[in-house]
């Protein structure tokens, strides 16, 4: 049977990030994607020109439709927009409890243009990173969350463990903003990984955080462990960088179809690390 994953995010109009990068995702790896829409945007691949919040009845609606009916083996959240949504989307979590909750704060599109408020990041550590099973916050992200500048390793791996002091079970540091090689560190509550990657250059990357969480919630939804679960999608995401293509002026998205697409085909290889700390 196709897993069922859910995403609960917004609508990118341009398709590169949200909901359609989460479904162009889910498809090529293999599971069956549903969506809970919490904004809609007004965007292309040079910004955000507009966007809207959906009212949280709405948001708290659409959960339980899909839940109810159709389930999902694990669930990610993107852009939430404001902590009226944040705080339904974690009630429902409370009330029916995901097998696996990916939570990527999403706080600002690829051009900049903001998409919370303070008391929207407030309540992503009050009530919804509790309950997550690992959050993905970017540098941008996390040094919001935190308070304080993140650069290089030692503070990376100091900014993981704060996260997962809020409440979540791990957390995973994405490194893509600072200078050298793609280097993100993972936190599980006991040991760091890091997984690194040559850093692709190109300015197809709109969309990067959104298909890795999503890719990250794929493979935990088949069966992959934490740990491997992050390293596949990183591979995937480097895969999608290195065979992307220009659509727009300005940065157009990463290829999520660089595999091709095939339901329950895509083989989750929990043999190929020894889930071991990474060294260095």
């Amino acid at each position: 049977m196709v897993k069922r994953v859910l995403t609960i995010a917004g609508s990118d109009s341009g398709a590169g990030a949200g909901l359609q990068a989460d479904l162009k995702t889910f498809c090529v790896l293999g599971v069956y994607g549903s969506t809970v829409v919490t904004a809609v945007t007004a965007q292309n691949t040079r910004g955000v020109q507009d966007w809207l919040a959906l009212p949280s009845e709405l948001v708290a609606a659409q959960i339980k439709s899909v839940r109810s009916d159709i389930g999902a083996a694990a669930i990610k959240t993107g852009m939430l927009a404001n902590a009226e949504i944040i705080a339904v989307v974690a009630a429902s979590m409370r009330s029916d409890v995901p097998r696996a909750l990916v939570v990527d704060p999403v706080m600002s599109a690829k051009s900049g243009d903001p998409l919370v408020d303070d008391s929207a990041v407030a309540a992503y550590r009050d009530v919804l990173f509790p309950l997550a099973t690992v959050v993905t916050p970017n540098l941008p992200e996390v040094e919001r969350l935190i308070g304080r500048r993140v650069r290089g390793d030692a503070e990376m791996r100091q900014a993981a463990q704060d996260i997962v002091g809020l409440g979540c079970q791990s957390a995973l540091i994405k490194g893509g903003h600072a200078a050298g090689s793609a280097r993100d560190i993972f936190y599980d509550g006991e040991d760091f990984y890091a997984f690194e990657e040559e850093r692709v250059n190109t300015q197809n990357d709109h969309g990067t955080g959104c298909t890795l969480a999503s890719a990250i919630t794929a493979y935990l939804a088949r069966g992959s462990t934490l740990p491997n679960a992050v390293r596949e999608a990183k591979e995937y995401l480097t895969g999608a960088l290195r065979n992307s293509y220009a659509i727009g002026a300005g940065h157009s998205p990463v290829n999520h179809f660089w595999r091709g697409i095939s339901l329950e085909t895509v083989e989750t290889s929990n043999s190929a690390i020894q889930d071991q700390p990474a060294q260095g």
